[in-house]
């Protein structure tokens, strides 16, 4: 059989079930594993054999799970975590340490922005934000002897920028490191990063992909692509002897394609936990398996939104890539030619009182800290997400005093438009 097609492996990847077997991913929640001899759990210990002994390392209802997640965006190995914060630091610093360097974009989610430029920063990794517009020269100029990865976010959360992966990927490459793309926003149902030259691909599970709002969770999809004995100097914890498991080299014993999650899984998980519990694995499960089908109308109602915005006197700005017109739209159309997300960003006249006074006037739409679910919910960023910024890290970020991010979920957008029509009169 030719390779399946997306919608395919959105239902089916990742796990088959034998004969008698149950149809459906099996949740095992056990927080242990029982082994008949002690040899034969000392050789999992030694990552020796393969298997289960801890539910904090690995649990076969997450493996089946991330390996759906691996099939999605094209990738060699993934991993679960418990949120999509956790992954991006585990994505991070599984390859950076204290004296590293990072070069990331600076339109990016607040909280994954005050992890690398603050939380990271404590732990002495240092770090440089760059305009996703920026030049190449620009670019170039970010990177120290020290950069050990570049971070950005396919469509960032919430300015809706569209990251040029290509260019950034090159720049990576170019300079001996790997490229890391959160792709929340846009899922692998319109965006596999990985085609475009990225080399680690994360997301907040919670969002799009769980797409119900019932469990946090995040996952790493590693591309096996980058060669990490070809750079072994900048990435001594996966080309040295790992001594915290008598001497093993991850890039020589698992190659390319298994060395980065099982590093990130035998020493990070180990150590710093952030599962994600297999029940979360469950439900996450149960949200990929219609993603491709949700994901369209997610983006359709977007731009039945966007579309509306555009044309009020009271909306200075709308940020959608897909609305022509858009700053992004040139890039939306190379690398989300059939779709992007169902977040839609807008300034109202007025500034922060107005936008106050729209959030409140709403009735089908909820004031949330969440995005990208089947209930459309809204956001005020400079109050919420993004509250920890001052106000010139808000302006590099994307965000104005009086944005609002609006995400559209699967209702009619009919009823959406409605419900911001009277929300716009009450200003």
């Amino acid at each position: 059989m030719s390779e399946q097609s997306i919608g395919t492996r959105c239902v089916q990847a990742g796990y088959t079930p034998g004969d008698g077997e149950p149809r459906q991913i099996p949740i095992v929640q056990s927080t242990t594993f029982k082994y008949a001899t002690s040899e034969h759990m000392g050789q999992l210990f030694d990552l020796e054999a393969e298997g289960y002994f801890y539910t904090r390392l690995q649990n076969p209802t997450n493996d089946a799970v991330a390996a759906k997640i691996a099939a999605l965006e094209g990738g060699s190995a993934a991993m679960l975590t418990s949120s999509g914060q956790a992954a991006n630091f585990f994505a991070l610093f599984n390859i950076c340490e204290a004296g590293s360097h990072i070069v990331a974009s600076s339109a990016i989610y607040g909280g994954t922005y005050n992890l690398i430029a603050h939380t990271m920063a404590k732990m002495g990794v240092e770090s440089t934000f760059v305009s996703p517009t920026c030049t190449p020269e620009e670019l170039a100029s970010a990177f120290r002897p020290n950069t050990r990865a570049v971070f950005g976010e396919t469509i960032a959360n919430p300015a809706l920028d569209v990251l040029d992966i290509e260019r950034f990927a090159q720049a990576a490459h170019d300079h001996g490191v790997p490229l890391i793309v959160d792709n929340t926003f846009p899922t692998p149902v319109f965006c596999r990063p990985i085609e475009w030259g990225a080399d680690i691909v994360t997301h907040s599970t919670t969002k799009y992909m769980d797409g119900h709002g019932v469990g946090v969770g995040g996952a790493i999809v590693d591309s096996g692509n980058f060669d990490w004995m070809a750079h072994a100097e900048k990435f001594p914890g996966l080309t040295t002897p790992d001594e915290s498991y008598h001497g093993i080299v991850y890039a020589e014993k698992f190659g390319q394609a298994g060395a980065f999650i099982t590093k990130a899984t035998s020493q990070l998980m180990r150590d710093l936990g952030s599962i994600q519990s297999p029940q979360n694995a469950f439900y996450l499960n149960m949200g990929l398996e219609s993603l491709h089908v949700r994901m369209p109308r997610h983006f359709e109602n977007g731009l039945a939104v966007a579309s509306y915005l555009s044309g009020s006197d009271k909306v200075t700005s709308v940020r959608f890539p897909h609305l022509e017109g858009d700053p992004y739209h040139e890039l939306a159309q190379k690398y989300l030619p059939e779709g992007g997300s169902g977040v839609v960003s807008f300034e109202l006249a007025g500034g922060r009182a107005a936008a106050e006074k729209f959030m409140a006037a709403l009735r089908l739409a909820a004031i949330e800290t969440h995005v990208a679910d089947a209930r459309t919910c809204c956001l005020h960023p400079a109050s919420a997400t993004h509250r920890q910024m001052n106000d010139e890290e808000l302006v590099a970020a994307g965000i104005s005093p009086a944005m609002v991010r609006f995400s559209c979920g699967l209702e009619d957008s009919a009823d959406l438009i409605a419900d911001i029509e009277q929300a716009l009169a009450a200003i």
